[in-house]
């Protein structure tokens, strides 16, 4: 059993039924669409409880720049490593360097969306993922889209924009699923929504993330009771065999 999770930034899961390459692979998921994120609902501080299972006021980062903590709590990836798990990751949001700790990736690719644009740099981290997944053995990965968040914030949430950025997403999500060998489980999910051209309030529609889950065994439709952003590192623990952090908040989602 192996794990890569999908972190689509900004993905409403009300934009889901509007979006034809994501309807294709929702409908081999087991997902559900009433996850909520925390508060503030911005990009690092969901990020940093995704992976550390905790609420910003523990991890300490309530912006978009990265506290370091002062009682540290150890994250999913410090967690996997010290249990001999390999981790990589796949990102085009350069903040979400901070997202682990030296010493506990064994592969990282970095593409600046800043530079080259975010629809080019969502293609590149999609590829680079695809070809290192299928050539190399990695227990946990972790890719990240930054081109539906940018979408939003210039166009408008829920705009035509917004809509072909979430496409164009899914389009690379199909490409990656297409290429993992079969033994892979995938999670899709988000790290907040948003509104207007905006996010960071406590509104449903910053708040509301969807979190899909497409792997062997697993069955198709709606699941789980809810479901928060903090559930997702013990999920990807469970699934790889390992014991959550006795600091994580969240809870196994299967």
């Amino acid at each position: 059993m192996r794990v890569l999770l999908i972190l689509v930034d900004g993905m409403r899961p009300d934009a889901l039924p509007k979006t034809p390459n994501a309807k294709k692979i929702l409908e081999r998921c087991t997902y559900v669409f009433e996850a909520q994120t925390v508060m503030p609902s911005v990009t690092l501080p969901c990020h940093m409880s995704l992976f550390h299972s905790v609420d910003p006021l523990r991890h300490g980062t309530t912006t978009n720049t990265y506290a370091p903590q002062v009682r540290p709590v150890r994250g999913l990836c410090e967690v996997l490593a010290a249990n001999d798990k390999k981790c990589a990751f796949f990102y085009n949001w350069e903040e979400l360097r901070d997202l682990t700790r030296p010493g506990t990736l064994v592969f990282s690719c970095f593409s600046s969306g800043e530079k080259l644009g975010y629809d080019r740099a969502n293609g590149i981290v999609s590829r680079a993922a695809a070809e290192y997944l299928t050539n190399n053995y990695i227990d946990f990965a972790f890719l990240y889209l930054g081109y539906t968040d940018m979408a939003g914030h210039r166009y408008g949430w829920m705009s035509d924009e917004y809509i072909k950025a979430m496409d164009d997403s899914f389009e690379s999500i199909g490409q990656v699923l297409a290429a993992l060998p079969d033994d892979y489980t995938v999670i899709v999910t988000a790290d907040h929504g948003g509104h207007g051209r905006m996010h960071g309030t406590d509104l449903p529609e910053d708040m509301t993330i969807p979190i899909m889950i497409l792997g062997k065994n697993l069955e198709t439709g709606k699941t789980v009771k809810d479901p928060r952003i903090k559930d997702i590192a013990p999920t990807v623990a469970k699934l790889l065999g390992t014991a959550p952090d006795g600091e994580w908040e969240g809870r196994s989602l299967l």
